[in-house]
């Protein structure tokens, strides 16, 4: 319900922006852009075609800009940032939290890239630059070196006059890290235990060291695992000694889980989850077009297929009209078990160890499926053909098809896993190749076999 709420929200906030901009009147514009948050006007900004892109974001706060860079897919960063000045984008930038710069620094020109640099002191500097120095999608990458730590041998009071002293924390701070003289984390200390506690109580009675560090290399997918079984709000970051780096804190693994999850839908259709939705027509063009490419050369297969039993086809219409079902069937089947595999598979809960068990269920239940089904789409072909032996032939001929998409549906995603492709991507055409194959086989195959003996 709250998802549906928000998409609700999303379209109507589009409609009155579309017919603002439509009368001309930008004031309104202004007034409704500027109530929303910088991720709101990302998504709004993501939802309108280039002319009135380009309009709306001339009318966002300044002192919004950067956030809403951080919101928005790669691609309309691209085109938003061509739309600035180099001092417009130096401005935007500058104060973001050190993770969100490192996201963007890559996108930026050259020249925005030096002034940004020169404008930071050598401390976020060199914050700036340790972040960038690890590989994208680790958690070297996604932490924030901001962090605010204390040692064992002081006191809440001695913490709360520290605190106080800095004068603000970093967003999302729930706990305070522990350090040894060495940096070396040692544990955390809830907000909360600081506040309830007596001012001379000493700082290593309230250590919290239950929490694992995450180590700086971990992926963003394992990062995004952890947090989700542990209901973490923040998690320190280490390196191999065991030191101190940085924090990832929820609001950065709510964007890896939301990334992960258009990955898993749009590369079932061969498109990439940062694409414009209104990216120019040749651009467009030329991705999909690889796509759709391979698709055709795999139909040739399913096609070579029926041309073996042309002969067949010829003289019982009855099987054209049929064979598309078995075929279609046989394709749903396998993308429901595909799915449960590529999920599966994300959330690291399928491997060699369970896949075995895994595949046997999933040949149970196809065998189940297919008998029901085939029983049933037997006896509709018995009446609507009145021959027996043709609603045996395709009763037969879709169970063969659900028990090669149950086998497929499995076997496939963890072949092209471990062959280093993305069964996102590749798994759906190589599944609906093979339960087309199969499906026309078996049911052509068989019909020949028993009808024209």
């Amino acid at each position: 319900m709250a998802e549906a709420d928000r998409h609700d929200k999303t379209s109507r906030q589009l409609r009155l922006l579309s017919e603002a901009l439509d009368s001309g009147r930008l004031g309104p514009v202004k007034r409704l852009v500027n109530t929303l948050s910088p991720a709101e006007i990302g998504n709004l900004l993501e939802s309108l075609p280039p002319g009135k892109r380009v309009v709306v974001w001339g009318l966002v706060d300044a002192e919004d800009d950067g956030e809403v860079l951080v919101h928005v897919g790669d691609e309309v960063r691209e085109s938003l940032l061509a739309h600035m000045d180099p001092d417009e984008i130096v401005a935007a930038v500058e104060d973001l939290d050190i993770d969100d710069l490192a996201d963007l620094v890559e996108d930026l020109p050259d020249t925005v890239i030096d002034e940004v640099l020169k404008s930071m002191d050598r401390e976020n500097r060199e914050r700036l630059e340790q972040v960038l120095s690890y590989p994208e999608d680790t958690a070297g990458r996604l932490m924030n070196p901001d962090v605010v730590t204390v040692r064992t041998d002081t006191t809440v009071d001695v913490v709360l006059r520290y605190l106080r002293l800095r004068g603000e924390l970093p967003e999302h701070t729930d706990h305070l890290y522990v350090v040894s003289r060495r940096h070396q984390y040692l544990g955390r200390i809830a907000l909360a235990a600081l506040l309830t506690h007596e001012a001379g109580t000493p700082i290593n009675q309230l250590i919290d060291d239950e929490q694992p560090a995450i180590d700086v290399e971990e992926s963003a997918s394992e990062v995004a695992r952890q947090f989700s079984d542990h209901d973490w709000l923040s998690a320190p970051v280490v390196d191999d000694n065991h030191t101190l780096l940085g924090r990832i804190t929820i609001d950065d693994v709510v964007d890896i889980i939301r990334e992960q999850a258009e990955h898993q839908a749009l590369s079932a259709a061969g498109l990439d989850e940062d694409e414009d939705l209104f990216s120019p027509v040749r651009r467009a063009f030329r991705r999909r077009l690889i796509w759709l490419g391979v698709n055709l050369c795999t139909a040739f297969l399913a096609a070579g297929v029926i041309g073996r039993f042309e002969g067949a086809i010829e003289q019982i219409v009855a099987l054209a009209i049929l064979m598309p079902i078995v075929a279609g069937m046989g394709g749903n089947a396998g993308t429901q078990v595909l799915a449960l595999m590529i999920r599966g598979l994300a959330l690291g809960q399928i491997g060699s160890s369970n896949v075995g068990v895994l595949l046997r269920k999933e040949l149970a239940v196809a065998l189940i499926n297919g008998l029901c089904l085939g029983i049933g789409l037997g006896l509709i072909v018995l009446w609507w053909f009145h021959d027996p032996m043709l609603s045996l032939v395709i009763g037969c001929a879709l169970t063969i098809n659900l028990l090669t998409a149950a086998a497929g549906g499995v076997i496939v995603p963890m072949t092209l896993k471990r062959l280093g492709f993305d069964p996102a991507l590749a798994g759906g055409v190589v599944l609906t190749t093979v339960t087309d194959v199969m499906g026309f086989l078996s049911f052509l195959g068989l019909a020949t076999l028993v009808l024209l003996r």
